[in-house]
């Protein structure tokens, strides 16, 4: 849950300059290198083009049956989400696979939602399975 009121958000909307920057979602297969200091770059780059990463987008991979390949596709878009905070992008949006497991995938993606919010990184899940709160459905 946000600790930033409406209010606050206007507040700090309305003493905001316009920039004349593209925003671009990265597709996060296109990253040569998820280093800190590489991202700054990359950054600092998109900048100097006229760009600005708004989001990073990641095709995930959970379809092989087995738990420990779960966790470990669970592990690569935990490292992305870091990598999206780096980058300076708002969201990370994860496509799932149309045979991705809801039961197995929810949690997972629950534990995803819950760290993206901590870096302050929106998840968004599109695909099989819509949204991490789909495990309750």
């Amino acid at each position: 849950m946000s600790t930033q009121s409406p209010a606050h958000v206007r507040q700090a909307v309305a003493s905001a300059e316009p920039v004349d920057a593209e925003p671009v979602t990265i597709d996060a297969a296109a990253l040569s290198s998820t280093a800190p200091a590489d991202l700054r770059d990359l950054r600092a780059a998109l900048a100097d083009e006229g760009y600005v990463p708004a989001g990073l987008r990641v095709e995930a991979d959970f379809t092989t049956d087995c738990s420990i390949e779960t966790q470990r596709e669970a592990d690569r878009l935990r490292s992305l989400v870091r990598t999206a905070s780096h980058l300076g992008a708002g969201e990370l949006v994860v496509h799932t696979d149309a045979d991705a497991d809801a039961e197995k995938v929810c949690p997972a993606l629950e534990a995803l939602a819950e760290r993206a919010e901590r870096e302050g990184v929106s998840l968004t899940v599109a695909g099989a399975v819509d949204s991490p709160a789909d495990v309750d459905a």
